[in-house]
């Protein structure tokens, strides 16, 4: 019996780490995004300009280690490897839920997003699972005996682990989980369908009595029915605050707001273009690919004089600073303004494209890959 849980617990727990290690392989950069929020949170900022490295080697790491376990090679370090690992993000998860200092844990990527405490209670099981083949150690067996063997499936393993999740970092992931996918209406996803409800909030006041000092807070409802209102000697303090009762329907698309450098709302305009259109996305324009550039300049251009496409390039960056980026590429598109939120979920890459049209996310590339003016015209504009 004690076999049966030493082989259920290696299975569960590594798959789990294979597929935990691949969905954040599978974007690389969402899971570097991910690191960096951490690392503001910790006061670790020198590491931000290498998450996306870091995110590689975790996820590498995680499939490595669930890969090995299953097979049963070197299981006491594998043990040792595993205990070590998931202690670290068990007290990661935990302060992140009690001390509420990042909303998601990124455990599973945007697949299957999970809430802090979601995320401590499933490192709390894979922590006793863990723990008892740590204990277990010594029973491990590997399937294959021979170490040649051994160390060539370990290698093949190791390299395609990491040749992965490279490959999704310089090719865009090859499952988006996202809301702008390929196929994705933006405006429909900006919106509550019919028959959805908002979230419902409650008014409350802050209230304090002149003479006693006594402070409490109140719904509006509260303040009306009981006519505290009519006693002088209690006051409002503050602005009135908004206390969630009822958690409604949650658009995917939430905060996306495109503006001009004066902040006129261009978002309908833009998204709801009903004509081809090109979304140059580049949240941040100092690490920007300055080839990307260059190479999109020259399509926006060719775009625009043969097919009047119109191309926009969407940024994070300040008015100052994009002015001084078009004067230096002498940039054909448009320029205008997003949260950087908003633009690193659009496309995983620096620059990114997408290919729009009334709405829909028709195409969209990395920057390595993005067609030629003549593949575009051929597939899109020319019919």
């Amino acid at each position: 019996m004690k076999n049966k849980f030493l082989s259920f617990s290696r299975i569960f727990v590594g798959l789990l780490f294979i597929f935990s290690g691949l969905i954040k392989a599978n974007d690389p950069l969402g899971f570097g995004y991910k690191l960096q929020e951490y690392f503001e949170v910790f006061h670790l900022d020198f590491l931000s300009g290498a998450a996306t490295g870091i995110a590689v080697l975790l996820c590498t790491l995680e499939i490595v280690l669930g890969a090995f376990l299953l097979l049963g090679f070197w299981g006491k370090k594998v043990a040792w490897g595993l205990l070590l690992l998931i202690i670290f993000f068990t007290l990661l998860t935990f302060v992140s839920a009690a001390f509420k200092v990042v909303a998601s844990c990124g455990c599973f990527g945007d697949a299957i997003p999970l809430t802090p405490w979601q995320s401590f209670g499933k490192d709390l099981i894979l922590l006793v699972l863990i723990v008892y083949i740590f204990i277990k150690k010594d029973l491990i067996q590997p399937l294959v005996t021979k170490k040649s063997t051994q160390l060539g499936i370990a290698t093949v393993i190791t390299v395609a682990s990491l040749a992965f999740g490279l490959f999704t970092y310089n090719f865009l992931p090859i499952m988006d989980f996202l809301p702008y996918k390929i196929g994705a209406n933006i405006p429909s996803l900006m919106v509550i369908p019919p028959g959805e409800k908002p979230d419902e909030y409650q008014i409350m006041y802050h209230l304090k009595n002149k003479q006693t000092k006594a402070e409490k807070d109140m719904t509006d409802k509260e303040y009306l029915k009981t006519e505290i209102w009519k006693d002088a000697n209690w006051e409002i303090i503050g602005d009135p605050g908004r206390k969630l009762i009822k958690k409604g329907f949650e658009p995917k698309i939430r905060d996306l707001i495109i503006t001009d450098a004066s902040g006129t709302d261009y978002t309908k305009e833009i998204i709801e273009n009903p004509y081809y259109n090109l979304v140059f996305v580049a949240y941040n324009l100092h690490d920007t690919n300055e080839n990307a550039i260059g190479k999109l300049n020259a399509l926006a251009m060719n775009a625009t004089q043969q097919f009047n496409i119109r191309s926009v390039l969407l940024t994070s960056y300040s008015a100052v600073d994009a002015a001084a980026f078009v004067k230096q590429y002498n940039l054909f598109a448009e320029i205008f303004y997003a949260d950087a939120v908003p633009l690193k979920s659009m496309v995983r890459a620096n620059p990114g494209v997408l290919l729009m049209k009334n709405g829909v996310v028709v195409n969209k590339w990395h920057f390595h890959t993005v067609p030629s003016f003549d593949e575009l015209s051929k597939k899109y504009f020319a019919n």
